[in-house]
């Protein structure tokens, strides 16, 4: 019994240092591609108005644009972030285990894939993507239901916008990495 216990605490820090390595990389990720990006939407729309000269009317309207297309932009960078991350889960050891990658039965044998591609992971980032929306819809259900029997608010969604829905988001990529190894018969944790 207690060796049992001793492997639930070891397999919840493997869980919470992987979760809290996908959210740091998905959170910068999507941060420095949409800053990026809205400062090059800014820049081409800039160019295309003939370079006027830099006064205080011209830099607040630079801004301006920045802020729009950030906001527009921040939502598609998110969706390359989750595509990216899940290609830095496999093979890098947290808490003394690893998730590993098997390659397909006929090709590979079934042997462990050691450099994993975006190539090897369109399958498993289906499910997982999948695995995803059900969770974070399982979790607005969740929280509206909560937010009619205990809350104030007369209208049901006055609280949800988009950074409720990052905060789901994260949320859900915790839960996921839990069922992931179950959804995808690919994906093995191992010991280091």
């Amino acid at each position: 019994m207690q060796c049992l216990e001793v492997l639930q605490k070891k397999m919840s820090r493997f869980y919470r240092s992987l979760w809290l390595f996908w959210a740091l990389r998905v959170l910068l990720c999507t941060l420095f591609s949409a800053t990026l990006l809205a400062l090059l939407v800014t820049f081409f729309i800039y160019i295309m108005q003939g370079l006027p000269s830099l006064d205080a009317k011209i830099l607040q309207a630079l801004l301006d644009v920045w802020k729009f297309w950030f906001a527009i932009l921040l939502n598609i960078a998110l969706l390359l972030a989750l595509f990216r991350s899940v290609k830095y889960l496999f093979n890098h050891p947290h808490a003394g285990y690893m998730l590993k990658l098997k390659g397909c039965q006929k090709e590979q044998g079934g042997e462990y894939i050691e450099v994993v591609g975006y190539g090897d992971l369109v399958k498993v980032w289906r499910k997982w993507f999948m695995l995803l929306i059900w969770l974070v819809g399982s979790l607005m259900v969740l929280a509206l239901g909560i937010t009619y029997l205990f809350t104030p608010y007369e209208s049901l969604f006055s609280w949800f916008n988009i950074y409720v829905l990052y905060f789901f988001i994260f949320i859900a990529g915790y839960l996921s990495f839990i069922f992931l190894s179950n959804r995808c018969k690919n994906i093995r944790i191992v010991k280091c």
